[in-house]
């Protein structure tokens, strides 16, 4: 068996350095596989929200639902997203770059070893405290709520989710620091395909409850479909036979990933990103029933091109990682600058769609059964505000990886979460009162791009020092073609009668406008072709591939391609 396991790791190896036609085919049809589970994790989301529109439509039961919904919403941004991949990629990367310098024992499975225990004790303590908790959750969340006892058992159902999910980030930032990115990918088909498949055996005994106990149900689905993957990885990889003399002492470094100095900056980051939906729906829960389930469908359809837009630096982060941990801050850096507007074209070209044909969207989408022409007035105005913020979204998801990717503690981003925090607080009280749901919207879109800002300026003091006033220059002029786009976009979804007629069309129009805006304008940015970009290579990517030793390491130069080796994917649902 170890014989076997030298021999595949060595083929690995082999094409890693080959980096010819062959290893570029691979590249492609792996990004393709990964780009369609994607895109079906993204359906299967839209279809449990359709399923929820039918079924119980947007009044005070599924607000009661949308509220216990919270829990999952924060532990999965905390646990699966942002807070858990930006610990455990850098130091599963730091112990594969050791695994690779030969020391004695293997570091990777020493990291799971002094982490995952601890881990899954200190999570599960959590998740039973929430589901004891539920009472005061649903009163402080929302005090407003018209059906509390409703929230309170969703609550409870969904708080075991916090378990499950702290399992599926662990799994998913040490499959991908390993470049194992097929399996992370298919966490959002399980976890929809668990809400539907519940919500329809259950939904004629349990109501609303179903779906939270689908909630529940997907969260162990997400684990299964990774762990298997992740086994097999510790189990395969070849334990380094050098020994250095005398030998060194096993290393426990890692385990200062669980110290409070490091991890705070993170854990607080997190928190503050997520808070914001804490507020809206502190803020909505007085308002006229509906409020928070138009909210809800807004966000969910709206978010959709900031989860494609990212699909690029969720691959990028641990790339970029490596990248630094082998001193290759300029590769990094380049890499970085090439992901961000590549994202900002996706979600402008997307949010430009939204706004553009918002009514046609929902009506789409949700105008059936329990869902009236009245709620899709209301979802359509909230979503047309929400991608507003879309841009600052994505660029806050995209530009905390460079402040991260490092794996120092840095308080910065924190601190400017917490600025925009302020902002959708501040704006969201009188928002709220005069203009409801629409001004929640309102704020939510202000604040994050106060953040957003505030990433942008600071991040060329950071551990990649990219070029923050040309890429915001490059920024500026993207959003005015996205500007041009949805007035094109929202002629067309004006101008014709079939709903999926004319989003298809708007959508075409918004796509058409803007490329000719970018092909026509002076000082357009440069924009890198995505098949490209997604193909390149970097030394260190080739080094991780193919498990040389430190000798063997060559330094990258200024003309040296930048990318890496792994196939584009998804950390959002």
């Amino acid at each position: 068996m170890p014989r076997a396991a030298g021999r595949r790791a060595h083929a690995r190896g082999r094409a890693g350095r080959t980096g010819g036609a062959e290893g570029r085919g691979f590249l492609a049809k792996a990004a393709a596989v990964t780009a369609g589970l994607t895109a079906v994790g993204a359906l299967l989301g839209l279809v449990r929200d359709q399923i929820l529109a039918g079924y119980f439509g947007a009044g005070a039961e599924t607000d009661a639902f949308l509220v216990a919904w919270t829990v999952p919403e924060f532990a999965s941004t905390l646990l699966i997203e942002d807070a858990m991949a930006l610990i455990l990629v850098p130091a599963f990367a730091r112990a594969l770059a050791r695994r690779a310098g030969g020391l004695p024992g293997d570091p990777v499975r020493a990291l799971v070893r002094g982490t995952l225990p601890r881990l899954t004790l200190a999570v599960g303590v959590v998740a039973a405290l929430l589901v004891a908790a539920a009472p005061l959750i649903v009163a402080t969340l929302a005090p407003g709520l018209p059906d509390p006892g409703l929230a309170i058992d969703c609550t409870r159902l969904t708080g075991t989710c916090v378990l499950s999910f702290a399992l599926v980030g662990y799994c998913s930032a040490a499959l991908r620091a390993h470049g194992r990115f097929l399996p992370p990918a298919t966490i959002y088909v399980a976890y929809n395909a668990g809400i539907i498949g519940t919500i329809l055996v259950l939904r004629e005994p349990w109501g609303v409850r179903s779906a939270a106990a689908g909630v529940a149900v997907g969260g162990v689905l997400m684990v299964l479909v990774q762990a298997p993957s992740l086994i097999r990885e510790l189990r395969s990889r070849p334990v380094p036979a050098r020994q250095p003399e005398p030998p060194a002492p096993p290393s426990t470094g890692e385990g200062r990933i669980l110290v409070l100095g490091l991890i705070a900056p993170v854990v607080a980051f997190s928190l503050a990103r997520q808070s914001q939906t804490l507020i809206e729906r502190f803020l909505a829960s007085p308002l006229p029933a509906g409020a928070i389930s138009h909210l809800n469908y807004a966000q969910k359809v709206a978010q959709m091109p900031m989860i494609l837009s990212l699909m690029l630096c969720t691959v990028s982060f641990p790339v970029v990682a490596r990248a630094l941990a082998a001193g290759e801050t300029e590769a990094a850096r380049r890499r970085v600058e090439r992901d961000l507007l590549l994202a900002a074209v996706v979600v402008l070209v997307g949010a430009s769609t939204v706004i553009a044909a918002a009514p046609r969207i929902v009506e789409l989408l949700f105008e059936r059964g329990e869902f009236v022409r009245s709620d899709t007035v209301a979802t359509a105005a909230v979503m047309r505000v929400y991608a507003l913020g879309l841009l600052g979204q994505t660029m806050v998801g995209a530009l905390v990886r460079c402040y991260f990717s490092a794996a120092r503690p840095l308080w910065y981003p924190a601190a400017a979460m917490a600025a925009g925090l302020a902002t959708t607080a501040a704006a969201g009280v009188p928002g709220a009162h005069y203009w409801g749901a629409v001004g929640i919207a309102a704020a939510n879109a202000l604040g994050i791009t106060v953040t957003a800002v505030l990433l942008l300026r600071g991040a060329h003091r950071q551990s990649v020092p990219i070029r923050a006033d040309r890429l915001g220059e490059g920024l500026l002029r993207l959003a005015t073609a996205g500007a041009w786009a949805t007035g094109a976009g929202w002629l067309c979804s004006i101008a014709i009668g079939p709903a999926a007629l004319a989003v298809a069309v708007a959508g075409l129009a918004v796509v058409a406008v803007f490329l000719i805006f970018i092909a026509c304008a002076a000082k357009a940015p440069e924009i890198p072709p995505l098949p490209r970009s997604a193909s390149r290579r970097t030394p260190h990517a080739r080094r991780h591939r193919a498990a040389p030793s430190s000798a063997e390491a060559s330094p990258v130069d200024e003309a040296a391609p930048v990318g890496g080796d792994v196939p584009l994917d998804h950390g959002h649902g």
